[in-house]
């Protein structure tokens, strides 16, 4: 018997398992666990099993790239496989070409994918909407210049409110390049507020019109649906009819259910607003009436007013006034002028009475010397100069002796 080594055991065992024909393609079904999503190397590990076995599976990057969902665990898919060993570890193994959802679509597992993770980072939340503006000027349109919904957009914008102008970007609104180039109809457009474009759009309609999931698809691609979110310019989302919803009718600022919808909500109705004009106008004129005839009904009441019939009235009526004031003001001076008299000449009176002049009259005199009164003949020598006053003059004397009297 030859001894062989462990490498040469796992490769005569490759060789067996890729050599027949019954496992270079096997379709399997089976539950997802143990994914793993290689971030560096874009492959994919994971296990499939049902209620009895399980087998190691390895999805290279090249054949990842195709399948539209990230598998999850617990997910149940069909796949299509060839089955190998990896000599290194003798692992038996299957090798997947292709993988699709067991039940539900690859395409509709996609969308419920992206729509939960765009949800759960808050792109959907009515919070970030803006506002359409009530009477837009210009209507920015991104759709094919050759379908259907453009002219039933261009058709309803002329009849609706003729007063916008419509700027269109025509795009591919199905296929692999439609995604991209939607993107770049926004960032042009975006590129147009930057500057200031006088062309630039207030608000913006993307869309198409009805198809199956598959040429709707580019709808639901993540980077236009991204864009459309980080757009500064309120967006209106017109894909398919009223019962297909695609990721960016979630994301857009507002989501109609048909393209002809959109541009009805995107401008007013000239018609009404015309109306609306009108009776504005009737309401105006009435209020502007009904102010005149109130108006001319209290200056009338004004005018019968005697302050304006006899302009001179309130003046007359305060010099009136200004007349008892002062001849209030009069009295009471005089009144208080003649007590005041009258306390004056009683203390007069009373000074007179006591006055040095009063004494004077009488035979009496007043002696001084340079300036003082003289209260003692002590205060003079014989040969003194002094004066005398008298009630009628005074006199300058000499002083021939100073005799004191003697009290007896």
């Amino acid at each position: 018997m030859t001894v062989i080594t462990v490498s040469q055991l796992n490769r005569y065992v490759k060789s067996l398992l890729e050599g027949d024909a019954n496992l270079a393609c096997v379709m399997l079904s089976g539950e997802i666990s143990n994914f793993v999503n290689h971030y560096k190397s874009g492959h994919w590990y994971l296990s499939l099993k049902d209620e009895n076995a399980l087998v190691r599976a390895v999805m290279f990057r090249s054949s990842a790239a195709r399948v539209p969902f990230v598998p999850e665990n617990g997910m149940k898919v069909i796949v299509r496989a060839r089955v190998s060993l990896y000599e290194k570890d003798g692992s038996f193994q299957i090798y997947l070409d292709d993988m699709q959802p067991d039940g539900a679509g690859a395409l509709q597992v996609a969308y419920e994918q992206l729509k939960r993770r765009l949800e759960e980072e808050g792109l959907f939340d009515e919070s970030r909407k803006r506002p359409l503006p009530p009477y837009p000027k210009r209507v920015g349109v991104i759709t094919s210049d050759t379908g259907a919904a453009v002219r039933d957009i261009f058709n309803v914008l002329r009849r609706r409110y003729p007063l916008a102008e419509v700027v269109l970007i025509p795009t591919l609104v199905q296929g692999d390049s439609a995604p991209a180039q939607l993107c770049a109809a926004l960032r042009q457009f975006e590129a147009m507020k930057a500057v200031g474009d006088p062309r630039t759009p207030d608000v913006i309609l993307i869309g198409r019109g009805g198809g199956s999931l598959e040429e709707l698809w580019a709808f639901n691609d993540e980077q236009l649906a991204r864009t459309v979110a980080a757009a500064t310019i309120p967006i209106i989302s017109c894909v398919g009819h009223e019962t297909d919803f695609t990721i960016c009718d979630f994301v857009a600022d507002l989501r109609a259910p048909t393209p002809s919808a959109a541009a009805e909500l995107a401008v007013p109705d000239i018609t009404e607003l015309r109306q609306r004009v009108a009776l504005l106008g009737a309401a105006a004129g009435r209020a502007v009436g009904s102010g005149l005839v109130q108006r001319q009904r209290r200056l009338t009441e004004l005018s019968a007013k005697r302050c304006l019939s006899t302009p001179l009235y309130p003046v007359e009526e305060r010099a009136m006034r200004l007349d008892r004031v002062v001849r209030r003001f009069s009295g009471a001076a005089q009144r208080v002028t003649a007590k005041a008299d009258t306390r004056l000449a009683t203390a007069a009176g009373k000074l007179d009475a006591l006055s040095p002049l009063r004494v004077l009259s009488r035979g009496y005199a007043l002696a001084g010397k340079g300036g003082a009164v003289l209260r003692s003949a002590a205060g003079v020598q014989p040969g003194d100069d002094i004066q005398l006053r008298l009630h009628d003059g005074e006199l300058d004397c000499r002083v021939m002796a100073a005799k004191p009297i003697k009290e007896t």
